[in-house]
């Protein structure tokens, strides 16, 4: 009898609640930081997590978590971590998980839930989560049972992060939270009807490699999917190796050095003119890991309209889907690279095609004018690269700050882009900037941003106070909502219906009530000793530049338009 006691008592000490093996896993997982904002759903998890040595970023705003969980993954390639309390924690997330799963991001949430015997009641602070997400993660679990916890999260990291990535949630109800049980042996992930394909069809590989040899006109167009991939040199070596040029999409940036001979620029609405002509002319294209959104394409009865198409991506659904694809290559980018430079194929002769597009280059550069007393948002990003010697991480929200950032700060390393690509999500930037240095503290991190976009979270100001981070914050204040207002004067006969904002907040201030150093700049002269200053320690500061408000951002390409009918494209 005392032994089966004994037993017994030895059974109840190591049985651990719900919470506490939501913690233990995580730490299996390699977490090392979590975003979230506590709320009664969560508080058995908030209390073990209380006990442990993950580290705990505390938002001002779920949105701020969910942001920053965004930027560390796009800077680490490591899921970020996000966790909320139900309804409208939960809902705060919303916006967050749908730019994830647009930018093909791996993030695993954590949601609160009211108890499991009063969810479908209305219960307080309940909401169908399950149902609000399903259209807008890559997967979502509800858990009923504490005994399902460990092999649901270590599913969620598994389907979160391979294949093509992008975000899990769980709904943790709050009794599975609470209810203890015995803790279940660690056993290999053994999902069936989930087996993405990761290494290319060999007789494809030998179809692209005989269509490049045979090509006059080639182009390649780097999408996110190589920097996924961590392909970026294995795409060096296929372009170099072959000289075919390349043209990166905005989330492409960073998988091809900006610098390098062969790069033509960014392609789509706003990218460069040799970029945008090479796509309109080629007649081989070669699409690496993009999925051909309408921004990058315009009107797709003008795009790639003479080329064979051959598209490498490792989401099956994205081939063909927009553009017809001759040579459907379903595949990781690194391997299908791999496979592509092992492969026999005759190097085409592209020197008269990139004597062409090198005579693009120089008749129509990126422009902006000069002569003028005006201090130009285009400079902006200009002395940002220079301050920084073109090495720093550059986060941005969306609009014009946005495509300045991606034309004039040229890229040549990977994972040193962080923008709202799919989704345009204003707020995104700063937030995001955080995640970033979070996951690189010795980096430098810059969060560019407009006017509009910083009020929409600039509460996180607090986190850069707590923390410490040495973000630098710098706002290209033009007094509106830029892109709004562009497409006003262009396309609505200058009716700028709630586009221009006279009156902000005084941002200098704002920093200041934070306890971070802050500036305010209205000429090149100002920004150049203030940015001297700025980047020379490691603290935040927050920069409010003063920009022209009636400038542009070109060229440009009219909705409904081709790539071959760009506005702006010389002075």
């Amino acid at each position: 009898m005392r032994a089966k006691a004994r037993n017994e008592a030895e059974a109840v000490t190591m049985e651990m609640t719900g919470a506490d093996i939501l913690i233990d896993s995580l730490k299996k997982e390699n977490v090392e930081v979590l975003f979230g904002y506590p709320g009664g759903a969560v508080l058995p998890i908030y209390d073990a997590l209380y006990r442990s040595p993950i580290k705990h970023i505390l938002s001002k705003h779920e949105q701020g978590s969910i942001h920053a969980a965004e930027g560390y993954a796009r800077v680490s390639g490591k899921p970020g971590v996000v966790i909320a309390t139900s309804g409208p924690g939960a809902t705060n997330l919303v916006t967050g998980i749908t730019d994830a799963m647009m930018d093909s991001l791996p993030i695993v949430i954590f949601t609160g839930q009211v108890a499991s015997n009063v969810i479908g009641t209305d219960a307080f602070q309940e909401a169908d989560v399950m149902g609000i997400t399903s259209p807008i993660t890559k997967h979502n679990y509800q858990v009923r049972d504490v005994k399902d916890l460990p092999r649901i999260i270590k599913e969620a990291f598994h389907i979160a992060s391979t294949g093509r990535p992008g975000p899990v949630l769980v709904d943790i109800p709050k009794d599975v939270s609470n209810k203890k049980v015995a803790p279940v042996e660690d056993f290999k992930v053994n999902l069936p009807g989930y087996q993405p394909t990761f290494s290319p069809n060999v007789l494809q590989i030998k179809k692209l490699a005989d269509a490049i040899g045979t090509a006059q006109k080639p182009v390649i167009l780097a999408g996110a999917g190589v920097l996924h991939a961590t392909a970026g040199k294995d795409l060096l070596a296929f372009s170099e190796k072959h000289q075919i040029p390349v043209v990166n999409t905005l989330l492409g940036l960073g998988s091809y050095p900006g610098n390098h001979p062969l790069f033509l620029g960014m392609g789509g609405m706003h990218g460069t003119y040799t970029a945008n002509m090479a796509l309109y002319e080629c007649d081989l294209l070669i699409s690496i890991g993009a999925r051909f959104d309408d921004r990058l394409t315009g009107n797709l009865d003008h795009f790639a309209r003479n080329a064979v198409v051959a598209h490498i991506d490792v989401d099956p659904a994205e081939i063909g889907k927009n553009i017809p694809t001759q040579i459907p290559i379903v595949s990781d980018a690194r391997e299908a690279l791999k496979s592509l430079l092992d492969v026999e194929t005759r190097t085409p002769e592209t020197d008269e095609w990139r004597k062409q597009l090198t005579e693009k280059s120089e008749q129509y550069p990126l422009w902006y004018k000069t002569h003028t007393e005006e201090f130009l948002p285009q400079r902006v990003i200009e002395l940002v690269h220079k301050h920084t010697k073109g090495d720093a991480i550059i986060t941005t929200d969306v609009g014009q700050h946005q495509m300045w950032a991606a034309q004039y700060y040229s890229f040549t390393d990977p994972n040193k882009w962080v923008t709202s690509g799919g989704l345009g999500t204003m707020g995104f930037g700063f937030p995001a900037a955080i995640g970033a240095q979070l996951a690189f503290p010795e980096q430098t991190v810059v969060s560019l941003t407009g006017d509009g976009g910083f009020q929409m979270t600039l509460q996180e100001l607090s986190v850069l106070q707590e923390l410490n981070l040495p973000v630098k914050v710098v706002i290209v204040n033009n007094q509106s909502l830029g892109m709004v207002r562009q497409w006003q004067e262009a396309f609505y006969e200058q009716r700028y219906s709630q586009s221009l904002i006279p009156i902000q907040p005084d941002f200098v201030k704002l920093g200041e009530a934070y306890g971070i150093k802050a500036y305010q700049v209205h000429t090149e002269e100002e920004a150049e000793a203030v940015f001297s200053e700025a980047f020379s320690h490691r603290d935040p500061v927050l920069i409010d530049c003063r920009v022209s408000a009636s400038e542009n951002v070109y060229p440009m390409i009219a909705p409904g338009k081709g790539l071959h009918e760009m506005i702006g494209v010389k002075p």
